[in-house]
């Protein structure tokens, strides 16, 4: 079993996630990429001593970036896990 801080990295925070935390209880967070859903599950019960129902995984690709006349390089890909609470609630200033 992979270190609990090395599959959950951090919240993600945008508008869309904030919605889905006030309206289904679903957190959604940055997860390691070669990380599984029963490992997520694992990490974010032990970590911020909830309870989940489901977890959702999502790979987001890199996007083309460049830097004045360089040539265009890659952000890193990388993993999106949508976790739907069935007790307890994950405030993250408190927690991280």
């Amino acid at each position: 079993m992979k270190v609990i801080y090395d599959v959950v990295k951090e919240p993600c925070l945008t508008e869309k996630s904030n919605y889905l935390q006030e309206t289904q209880g679903v957190v959604v967070f940055k997860v390691a990429s070669e990380a599984n859903k029963i490992e997520i599950r694992q990490a974010v019960e032990q970590l911020f001593n909830v309870k989940v129902a489901s977890v959702r995984t999502v790979a987001m690709h890199g996007k083309q970036k460049r830097i004045g006349a360089k040539p265009a390089g890659r952000t890193s890909d990388w993993k999106k896990a949508y976790i739907k609470l069935s007790e307890g609630k994950i405030n993250y200033l408190d927690e991280l």
